[in-house]
């Protein structure tokens, strides 16, 4: 005798409907009304609309006469000039694998060539794609996937040659709560939340612009230990006026999106915090600025109007900046794992490494390949692509507070 499965293990049928044509209003609404005279329960839906052509996809439970069901949905596409097919079987979806991630592909732009090396990638790590939804279409194509069935570090792995060589930016998280929560944005800031380097804008004015860069790029490739690099630049400052420091705060360039990106998140309840190996001469006013939380930096020394010189208290170098990260989200009080830290340097590499998220923003080497993932277009408010939030949520939230989402420089 033939042992049969308890009803209730019994996989129910169902039919999948799946609908295409113009997209015009009341489609749904009419397909639905149909559904509900049989008395069906919905299963699942998915509904997109591209180039205003509809694709409708309902899953529902199939009643004893399913047939008649079917030709009244198809009478209802063809009233609607649409097409339908109504496929009968059973069960829900095939389930979720296990181990699913969030991959953010942002491209400026994104060649077919370059997503279909993504797509194989991930295919070829076991994993599917159960999900793609697009997050920005301008200044940069950004197109977030739900994965499942590998391991979020095995598709970073994979993926972060694709991005090499397409040119891509790709990020993958691991889709948990962290990523719907609030977080503390930690953001160096030469050449990451400003354009350019404070130091040399300084020795600009001493006539020791280039002496000074050299150190500083040779610091930031990690050549050199970071302190003895800052004192033996700082020690060319020595003598000048301290109203250059004001010169040079009203010099200062935001990275395009940054006040983009710091509106928004604020509008989400982020908090945000600002750790440089510049001067807090500099740094408090930019925090002050653009509303930004927290800030850590050198102090310059300054007696009788003039740069001494010398640094006050302790250095913020790569430790001193991870510090301030682990404190910064001790008052925040939130758990590392809620923390997104972004920079571009060799001195980043603790801070990065001690976050949840670590992103390198047109960064050096040696940080593109130890961190979480790069991105590498010229606008910081990408970095909310792979937080979750589209352009059009963004635009949307800033045109019902009355403020024009600025346009992204050519």
């Amino acid at each position: 005798m033939t042992d049969v499965p308890p009803a209730e293990t019994q996989l129910p049928e169902t039919l999948l409907i799946t609908l295409v044509g113009k997209d015009r209003p009341g489609v749904t609404s009419a397909i639905f009304s149909v559904l509900a005279e049989s008395g069906v329960e919905v299963v699942d839906i998915e509904q997109i609309v591209l180039r205003r052509r509809l694709i409708l996809g309902v899953l529902v439970t199939a009643p004893r006469d399913w047939k008649r069901l079917r030709d009244k949905v198809e009478a209802t596409a063809s009233a609607l000039g649409m097409t339908v097919d109504v496929d009968r079987g059973t069960g829900d979806n095939r389930q979720r694998l296990d181990g699913r991630s969030h991959v953010t592909v942002i491209g400026a732009p994104l060649k077919a060539r370059a997503f279909s090396a993504v797509a194989g990638r991930i295919a070829d790590t076991g994993a599917n794609i159960d999900r793609i939804e697009r997050m920005a279409r301008y200044p940069v194509t950004a197109i977030d996937l739900h994965v499942s069935g590998a391991h979020t570090e095995t598709l970073r792995s994979v993926l972060s040659v694709e991005a090499a060589t397409h040119g891509l930016d790709i990020a993958v998280q691991p889709a948990n709560l962290s990523r719907h929560g609030m977080r503390l944005i930690v953001l160096d800031v030469d050449s990451t939340l400003i354009q350019g380097e404070v130091i040399e804008m300084i020795a600009a004015h001493a006539g020791v612009e280039r002496e000074v860069a050299a150190v500083t790029d040779a610091a930031m490739r990690g050549d050199l230990d970071f302190e003895a690099a800052l004192v033996e630049r700082v020690a060319k400052l020595a003598g000048l006026e301290a109203t250059v420091l004001d010169e040079v705060y009203e010099s200062i360039v935001l990275t395009p999106g940054v006040r983009t990106m710091v509106r928004t998140l604020r509008r989400l309840g982020y908090r945000f915090a600002i750790v440089s190996g510049g001067f807090t001469q500099i740094t408090d006013r930019l925090a002050d600025d653009l509303g930004i939380h927290y800030s850590r930096a050198n102090e310059l020394e300054i007696v009788d109007g003039r740069l001494t010189g010398r640094i006050v208290g302790d250095v913020v170098d790569r430790a001193g900046k991870a510090a301030a990260l682990r404190q910064f989200a001790a008052d925040v009080g939130v758990p590392l794992s809620a923390v997104v830290a972004i920079g571009d340097g060799a001195n980043d590499l603790d801070m990065l490494n001690a976050a949840g998220l670590g992103i390198a923003y047109n960064a050096k080497p040696v940080l593109q390949q130890a961190a979480d993932t790069a991105v590498n277009v010229p606008y910081l408010d990408a970095i909310m692509y792979i937080l979750g939030i589209s352009r059009e949520e963004i635009e949307a939230a800033d045109a019902a507070d009355g403020v024009v989402t600025p346009a992204p420089p050519v």
